[in-house]
């Protein structure tokens, strides 16, 4: 759920689950964020979207994350990237909400549309 009280000074963590982690696509986007460990999440599923995964906020078993401690310009930078729209949360790509990690509470990304027919990921990671 959409946590709109909690502000980049009290949740600067960001957790990453697809093409921002290490090694993958997008990850020049975090240049500058501090990596600050890897989690496990069983508040998530993922699922493989193709080019991309989506989380729902659903059980699994423990999904791969990545977690980094960033910047309110970082943030927004973020949102730009995800199509996260603060006004209208669940009009674009994807939201975002708070999750708790092993560092703390962490922003996830979480998809929007539909994910019907897609293969669900309850455990791991995905990797393209």
């Amino acid at each position: 759920m959409f946590a709109p009280a909690y502000s980049i000074s009290r949740t600067p963590l960001v957790a990453v689950y697809g093409t921002l982690k290490r090694g993958l696509r997008n990850h020049h986007w975090l240049e500058g964020a501090d990596f600050v460990g890897s989690d496990r999440l069983t508040s998530a599923t993922l699922y493989d979207l193709g080019p991309f995964p989506g989380a729902k906020p659903e059980p699994s078993r423990g999904v791969e994350v990545e977690i980094y401690r960033i910047d309110a310009n970082l943030l927004t930078e973020l949102d730009r990237l995800e199509d996260f729209r603060p006004r209208q949360p669940h009009a674009g790509l994807y939201h975002r909400a708070i999750h708790a990690t092993t560092f703390g509470p962490a922003w996830l990304y979480l998809y929007n549309p539909e994910v019907a027919g897609r293969t669900a990921i309850r455990q791991g990671g995905w990797w393209p």
